[in-house]
């Protein structure tokens, strides 16, 4: 997931190139960074199934409520220290469980951002922050024959819906971005929702 995760952020990250800030940026990732090896750190004495649920509660409960609500809440001004905080809650969720993007979506969302700008937060925070990850693992002996298998069967599919939202990106307004970004993210909570309903914590 995390290899094919940067395969598709790197595809698409000339599209955006013009709107990247990174300025705006540096405090979101220098706070993931920090924040990779804590969740990393935590993964062992957490139950990652009950995190993953809870999250998922979290986000049907917001994403429903700015969906159904028609609410455009916007958070500013903003100090780089909240941005880094934020990106440091990235960082923890992706060495927990993989979800680096999460706050940062939402936290793009609540800034009063364009669509460019918000997806050059987003996108430029996961590539760099999935990547670390990606290393870490390579470090640590992970990307193995059975990795590479997956992987190849994993890749064209990962290609072409990158392809495909690109696409349907350059059509959509800054409203209609949004709702796809809530669409996505109340999705995304449904299934880890579903999926952890029936794990038992560790």
């Amino acid at each position: 997931m995390c290899a094919c995760s940067v395969v598709a952020q790197a595809q698409a990250l000339p599209g955006i190139w013009h709107a990247l800030d990174w300025r705006r940026l540096a405090p979101f990732v220098v706070g993931g960074c920090l924040g990779v090896p804590i969740g990393t750190w935590l993964l062992p004495q957490l139950s990652v199934p009950t995190l993953k649920l809870g999250l998922g509660v979290l986000l049907i409960a917001y994403s429903s409520v700015v969906l159904l609500g028609r609410l455009r809440p916007v958070i500013r001004p903003v100090s780089r220290a909240a941005d880094a905080m934020i990106g440091l809650g990235g960082g923890i969720l992706c060495g927990i469980a993989g979800l680096s993007g999460v706050l940062p979506t939402i936290w793009a969302s609540l800034r009063g951002w364009s669509k460019d700008e918000r997806r050059a937060v987003f996108q430029g925070f996961n590539l760099s922050i999935l990547s670390l990850a990606l290393v870490s693992y390579a470090v640590a002996g992970l990307l193995d024959a059975r990795f590479a298998k997956a992987f190849l069967v994993a890749l064209p599919a990962t290609l072409l819906g990158s392809l495909a939202g690109q696409l349907v990106y350059r059509r959509l307004s800054d409203d209609g971005f949004t709702r796809i970004v809530l669409l996505a993210l109340l999705l995304a909570a449904l299934m880890l929702v579903w999926s952890n309903l029936g794990s038992s914590p560790r």
